[in-house]
């Protein structure tokens, strides 16, 4: 079968498409014809070894797929012909085939396309397990994400008020990417040039309850002024490469909180967790309550180019490679 590879850890360019034999069926694994993978921010990392997982080389990119069973064991609750969308998690995903856990496969909804299906879990169940988990997203508060017109930023924005916040503020550096946003359902969008003051301005002064930050960076300190009091800011990633430090001290100013939210993690040490996140995504999918993401789909052999638009921050949208 076809893949996408990467054997030595010299970013994004590194990645070649080569012939590899199909993965082996294990007890209790479902054989999947994948349609379309989802490329993320870890995928980048992983291309220059920076990641905190690092598999062995040669190793395929990509951490979720879309497409159709083409076995799975007796008493899953998918067989073959099933549409589905499914976790490898780190790697083996850009690929023709995939053999993964039943418990990381789930029913593809029918009014959403494959394509996008393999746009849905890595971003989504994030940003529910961000502002449901970790967030104690409450009915009618305030949520703010930056890179708005992002992966994480648009699912943020697809995914916020159905969870019931009352408005959704995305952060984007141009005009260009705000229309994404409010495309994606953005209450109100703001540019990175004095973002914090339009927000005070947007916010009659008081904040927002949640700020959602896969960003990093220099504009940590104010994500931490602009929350109202007892807000809270989700650390979800560092795509602007940089870690910020907290001054405690401001902690306490406004009674805030500083928390992290590494999806990941909390999976493996939860076991049932993802079948909890689904079975509360899934029927919102369903019925259109969340719209399927606006993928940017990029064919197989372009697949170095789909993870090099993450590093360089030109994607809008969630990012995928169309294998089928």
């Amino acid at each position: 079968m076809r893949a996408a590879r990467i054997s030595t850890l010299e970013g994004p360019d590194s990645i070649e498409i080569a012939e590899i034999a199909e993965p082996v069926a294990f007890p209790g694994g479902v054989v999947i014809d994948v349609h379309a993978a989802g490329i993320a921010f870890p995928d980048v990392l992983m291309s220059r070894g920076l990641y905190q997982l690092k598999p062995e080389l040669p190793f395929t990119v990509g951490g979720e797929i879309s497409g159709i069973v083409r076995a799975a064991p007796d008493g899953a609750h998918v067989r073959a012909g099933d549409r589905v969308l499914a976790l490898t998690m780190l790697g083996n995903a850009v690929a023709e085939t995939a053999v993964v856990p039943a418990d990381t496969v789930f029913a593809l909804p029918d009014a959403v396309s494959l394509e996008a299906g393999a746009g849905i879990l890595f971003n989504d169940l994030t940003v529910h397990f961000c502002l449901r988990t970790r967030g104690r997203l409450a009915e009618g508060e305030t949520v703010l994400v930056h890179g708005a017109a992002g992966g994480i930023g648009t699912s943020t924005l697809r995914l916020a008020g159905a969870l019931g916040a009352g408005r959704v503020i995305g952060v984007v550096s141009t005009e260009e990417k705000a229309e994404v946003a409010r495309a994606n359902g953005a209450t109100d969008v703001v540019l990175t040039e004095n973002w914090a003051a339009r927000v005070k301005e947007l916010t009659g002064g008081r904040g927002v309850d949640i700020v959602l930050d896969p960003v990093g960076g220099d504009r940590f300190t104010d994500s931490l002024r602009s929350l109202a009091p007892a807000g809270r800011l989700l650390v979800v990633g560092f795509t602007a490469g940089e870690i910020p430090q907290v001054k405690v001290n401001r902690l306490l100013l406004n009674n805030v909180e500083v928390i992290g939210a590494g999806w990941g993690a909390w999976v493996l040490k939860h076991p049932g967790y993802l079948a909890e996140q689904w079975a509360e995504v899934e029927p919102l999918l369903a019925d259109g309550t969340i719209a399927p993401p606006q993928v940017v789909p990029y064919p197989l052999e372009r697949t170095a180019e789909a993870v090099a638009s993450l590093e360089q921050r030109s994607a809008t949208g969630k990012v995928v490679v169309t294998v089928r």
